[in-house]
């Protein structure tokens, strides 16, 4: 017998619960000047109680060969990558229309 989810009450395997707040997240995708004039990429805007951002920013890093880190509720990223990270953002099932990369 499959797990309930404690939001929806459907099964796990049917549950949308993470879809829909994929959904509802505005999510911001900029790039910071560092000392000695590195860049940071920076996420933020996702909910990190609905969504492991500790599990998000390990498949950032490994898809852009790039260190990082998690920390206040966003993901900070080596290098200047807000491009390919709202690309990844989007296949990993973010709307397009709710990413803004500035």
């Amino acid at each position: 017998m499959s797990e309930i989810c404690a939001k929806c009450g459907l099964p796990k395997d049917l549950c949308v619960c993470e879809s829909i707040v994929k959904e509802q997240q505005r999510i911001r995708v900029f790039r910071e000047k560092r000392k000695w004039g590195k860049d940071v990429t920076i996420i933020e805007g996702i909910d990190n109680k609905s969504i492991n951002l500790k599990e998000l920013s390990g498949k950032l890093k490994s898809k852009l060969a790039c260190g990082g880190t998690e920390k206040d509720g966003r993901i900070e990223l080596q290098g200047d990558h807000r491009e390919r990270t709202a690309q990844i953002l989007v296949e990993a099932g973010f709307p397009t229309d709710n990413i803004d990369v500035e």
